[in-house]
């Protein structure tokens, strides 16, 4: 499925980012992320942010060139031909990069792999999912006389939205609702009940989860295209607020674990190394330090707490936020020492700029922290202070420790979201054809 890792570090071929370089021993899927550009029929995402100032460039700098044009074969006013030839080539250098944000990004960034082989490019979106899933049914049919770990990374539910059309109109709740049906009954059908024809059932730790909540700022008109996070406030991409990051995870093993057990526990998606790696019998390594814990002695009921007593909400390398939950009296305590500036201001999210920013202009920091008591206030409506909350001081210090500590712990690494690194680099674009005619369909040849 989706990787969004990338792939390439210094050259085309080296696949320094890629998932065989990084454990697995197979890979079918998209190396980037999914965007609206892949179907062609929505709102440019990728480059949304920056058409409007190529175009306005290239207009400006066209209608300078017509100008000194008039003047210069009217004899209006004297100017040399160099500089209406610069001028010529910067505008059409804008224009090359206005057109390419809508045409070429679908070349070059939607593109489907197998191992190291690029198969589609750009894939077909209306095929890509079912691909993936009759990929990952082989898979299981392959491995099933021994022990596997299969990750399956759905497009479902991410923008565009791709939805077949016997689910369409199916939800109550629009687009992103018939797109979570599909999910659903994709999931059931095709992975759950491969798993029981092939007696796998009960000897299969199945973990069903999202990466992060729903995207406010994804809409069409008046439909919400990226979910809806209910009580929680914010979402995607916001690093503290719990409507980003407080989700629902699945477990199922039968015969192991009790069925229609909840648990409110914290958890995190950190958890699930340290829980495949029990599952198999390995050791933890010693060398660094893993923050996540297994899961098993809590699935199992084993132990009534989850090993996080206090959890670190970054966005992008920035600290925002910090959860303690007391284990003497159960209360879970919330500090965000940053939040994103929400535009309008009580909407929740940041619809001006299209997501929230981790740092700079548009994050509030706080000092003191905001802190609220997550266990009355889930909703994260009303802050704390030293005159609302006697234990404000206390609490607040103790969280001031916990990050001293967790720093201690922390590694320094090249910064990976730099503007160089995010810059577009064409010697490292994967490329299944001439560069820049990139385009292929293995799939459907085979077939």
């Amino acid at each position: 499925g989706k990787w969004h890792m990338g792939v390439n570090c210094e050259s085309r071929h080296d696949h320094c980012h890629h998932p065989l370089n990084h454990g697995f021993g197979y890979f079918y899927g998209m190396p980037f992320t999914l965007l609206n550009e892949c179907q062609d029929t929505d709102d440019p995402e990728l480059a949304k942010s920056l058409q409007d100032t190529y175009w306005l460039y290239t207009q400006m700098i066209i209608f300078a060139v017509l100008t000194l044009l008039i003047g210069k074969l009217t004899n209006l006013f004297l100017v040399n031909w160099k500089i209406i030839v610069c001028l010529a080539i910067c505008g059409l250098l804008y224009f090359i990069s206005w057109f390419s944000s809508y045409g070429l990004t679908k070349y070059w960034n939607c593109i489907l792999m197998r191992n190291h082989d690029i198969v589609e490019q750009p894939m077909n979106l209306e095929k890509t999912t079912s691909n993936m899933l009759k990929e990952a049914v082989s898979f299981i049919e392959r491995n099933k006389h021994r022990p596997f770990l299969l990750f399956v990374s759905l497009l479902h539910v991410h923008t565009p939205l791709i939805t077949t059309k016997k689910f369409q109109g199916r939800s109550r709740h629009g687009p992103y609702g018939d797109n979570v049906e599909e999910m659903d009954w994709m999931v059931g059908k095709w992975l759950l009940d491969v798993i029981d024809k092939e007696g796998l059932k009960n000897t299969t730790f199945i973990y069903f989860a999202s990466d992060h909540g729903g995207s406010l700022e994804a809409h069409k008109g008046n439909a919400r295209l990226g979910g809806w996070n209910g009580i929680y406030k914010g979402g995607k991409g916001m690093g503290g607020w719990e409507g980003g990051i407080r989700v629902p995870g699945i477990v199922r093993w039968p015969g192991v674990l009790p069925a229609g057990t909840v648990t409110n526990e914290l958890t995190s998606l950190m958890d699930i190394f340290p829980t495949v790696v029990h599952l198999a019998g390995g050791a933890m390594p010693q060398d660094r330090v893993i923050d996540g814990h297994t899961l098993l002695p809590l699935l199992r009921g084993t132990a009534q707490h989850s090993g996080h007593e206090f959890m670190f909400h970054y966005c992008g390398t920035l600290l925002h936020a910090v959860r303690w939950h007391q284990k003497d009296s159960g209360t879970v305590w919330k500090a965000h020492y940053a939040t994103p500036v929400f535009h309008p201001e009580a909407s929740g999210a940041c619809f001006g700029r299209g997501i929230c920013p981790c740092f700079g202009e548009g994050v509030n920091h706080h000092d003191p922290p905001l802190l609220f008591d997550l266990s009355q206030d889930p909703s994260e409506a009303n802050p704390l202070s030293a005159d609302t909350e006697p234990l404000f001081d206390t609490v607040t210090r103790r969280i001031g420790k916990a990050v001293e500590e967790h720093r201690k712990t922390l590694t320094p690494v090249p910064q990976q979201l730099s503007p160089y690194n995010n810059i577009w680099k064409p010697w490292l674009q994967p490329c299944c054809g001439t560069f820049p005619f990139c385009w292929c369909d293995e799939e459907n040849s085979k077939a």
